[in-house]
């Protein structure tokens, strides 16, 4: 039997430490592996050979650089995880990512905005909650 797992949607924010707590935290107690998504800019399509290398290098870099401490948490919890960085939009690709890889449960932040600022400026979380073909988590 493969073993469960869930997905732990990070953006760097405050919120992604509560996140990735609150995977390690659900991955214990269901005996799952942790599927850490981080969604980054996208890559420049217009840009030639060698200027479109170097944003994307930097792109990876900076990716690197903000996951790289919930990498760390993930590792010293000892619970077992995989990662996933992934171009932006982050609403319809942290769904379609849980599902193609079966998640249980999407974990994710919330920046705490009203309705009309979801409904105004396209909440991420707001657009998971609505497509993703599993549960979703909203931490605060």
């Amino acid at each position: 039997m493969d073993q469960r797992k869930i997905a732990a949607a990070i953006d760097g924010s405050d919120y992604s430490d509560k996140v990735v707590d609150k995977a390690i935290e659900y991955a214990r107690l269901l005996d799952a592996r942790i599927l850490l998504i981080y969604c980054h800019r996208k890559f420049p399509k217009i840009l030639g050979h060698p200027y479109r290398d170097h944003i994307i290098s930097a792109i990876m870099d900076e990716t690197n650089e903000t996951v790289a401490p919930f990498v760390k948490k993930l590792t010293e919890s000892k619970v077992p995880f995989e990662e996933r960085f992934m171009e932006e939009p982050a609403g319809s690709m942290i769904p379609q990512i849980a599902e193609c890889e079966q998640c249980e449960l999407i974990i994710m932040g919330s920046r705490g905005l009203s309705n009309i600022e979801g409904l105004l400026i396209g909440s991420v979380t707001h657009k998971v909650l609505h497509i993703a073909h599993c549960p979703v988590l909203v931490v605060k």
